[in-house]
């Protein structure tokens, strides 16, 4: 099996999401008002991410992407991951122009989905009836219509987990260690000089008292009074 049907996979998506990347983080904010108004029932400002949020979530995909693509590369197409991958890949450009048509606009992979993402699937899947690959066509698709749905989920709600910020209790926390920090150094300087300054008196009685006797001559020898 030729690496352009396996790994082609992974290059395919790549090419597809990073148009994804691109727009998909600015398009939510822009369309907001026109889609409240259109579908008011529908929770837009839970769905509306940060461009970090769009980063992490398709790194993450990736993982996931590459994963498929190398079992499809060591068993020659057969695996069943790379299958169901295969076959969602392709489901998941269709689905981009559904949304397209129900928005009536441009959705972030809708210009690459029929260009890039079905396209692509079509291919591979000829390659491997072709190549002789044993192809369950009706249970990839199931598996795929099955994970897809929670592995986007998954990805988002790991992406949210992964870039929502501090909490305001939290951050309270870190400042009151830190000031305590600080109050410790100062205490810790102050004893410090404390002991300096003690340490100086002490030296400074010591040369008063030698001071205050007076050398005498006893039997031959100095001693002190």
């Amino acid at each position: 099996m030729p690496w352009t049907v396996t790994w082609g996979l992974l290059a395919a998506w790549t090419v597809h999401d990073a148009e994804e990347l691109a727009t998909m983080a600015g398009w939510v904010r822009t369309a907001r008002p026109r889609l409240e108004s259109r579908y008011p029932r529908v929770p837009w400002d839970r769905l509306e991410v940060s461009q970090r949020h769009v980063n992490v979530a398709i790194g993450l995909m990736g993982v996931a992407m590459a994963g498929a693509s190398a079992l499809g590369a060591r068993t020659g197409g057969r695996s069943p991951v790379f299958q169901a991958a295969l076959a969602g890949f392709g489901l998941h450009g269709v689905a981009h122009l559904a949304q397209s048509a129900a928005t009536r606009g441009y959705t972030p992979g809708v210009v690459t989905a029929p260009v890039v993402v079905i396209p692509f699937s079509v291919w591979a899947w000829r390659r491997l009836r072709s190549a002789g690959v044993p192809v369950s066509s009706g249970r990839s698709g199931w598996a795929a219509v099955a994970a897809l749905p929670a592995l986007l989920g998954g990805v988002h709600v790991l992406a949210h987990a992964l870039t929502r910020p501090r909490s305001r209790a939290g951050a309270v926390r870190t400042e009151a260690v830190q000031a305590g920090a600080v109050r410790t150094e100062a205490v810790q300087a102050g004893a410090v000089r404390t002991e300096a300054v003690r340490a100086g008196a002490v030296r400074a009685g010591a040369v008063q008292a030698g001071e205050s006797h007076p050398r005498r001559r006893f039997l031959g020898g100095d001693r002190w009074f």
